[in-house]
């Protein structure tokens, strides 16, 4: 999971980028709006809104424009109300206030995260090769036979056949999943060692090494 941190104070975005780090996000950091513009793709954008070279709030509408899906929490010291209805109005989709414990900054993201994910559009059926998964009726089939999975299993590999081709991380499978990323990452080991079991192939989940794991589309 990509966090973008947008923090003008170097002492401030240290401590954030090494508790985030530690929680197993990867971050980048951008002190300016300039350098916010610019800086790559990401899932999360935690945002100042006072900023040295602009307004945090002008950032927070462009960054919009760009997606939809985006996930933006305003993590500002700018705590009276008219500034949190004007954040929430011009896009973010939280706001937290300073000082913040990050217990609570964690759940926060987590929230925007799973709403953000959620917003995103769904298809009913998602082909991957020989796997066929209907997520309404929630059937699997491999190269026309059944496959019995459970809960979990099944959660799994939608996760990655949404995202068919790419690395997923343990992180996202976990938020997806599970609904938080503080679970115990060997779980999400133990659940896709029976999925391969299941499939019949385990070369159609591979392991990305550092990563996480990927569903192969051919």
């Amino acid at each position: 999971m990509r966090i973008l941190l947008v923090e003008d104070d170097r002492r401030v975005a240290a401590a954030l980028s090494s508790a985030l780090t530690r929680r197993g996000y990867e971050v980048e950091h951008a002190a300016t709006v300039a350098a916010a513009l610019r800086a790559a793709p990401c899932d999360l954008v935690l945002l100042d809104l006072t900023l040295p070279d602009g307004d945090g709030t002008d950032l927070c509408r462009a960054l919009r424009r760009r997606s939809a899906q985006l996930g933006i929490i305003a993590v500002t010291a700018r705590g009276e109300e008219r500034d949190r209805v004007l954040g929430l109005r011009l896009g973010a989709d939280d706001y937290v206030v300073k000082p913040f414990s990050m217990v609570e900054l964690q759940a926060r993201i987590e929230a925007v995260l799973r709403r953000a994910a959620h917003a995103a559009p769904e298809r009913d059926v998602i082909e991957a090769g020989p796997v066929r998964i209907d997520v309404a009726a929630r059937t699997v089939t491999v190269a026309g036979r059944e496959v019995t999975l459970t809960r979990k299993e099944f959660d799994i590999l939608v996760s990655l056949a949404r995202q068919l081709g790419v690395a997923v991380s343990r992180d996202r499978i976990l938020l997806d999943v599970w609904g938080t990323t503080w679970a115990d990452r060997h779980t999400v080991e133990v659940h896709v060692g029976s999925l391969r079991g299941k499939l019949g192939d385990p070369r159609l989940v591979e392991t990305v090494r550092g990563v996480g794991y990927r569903l192969r589309g051919e």
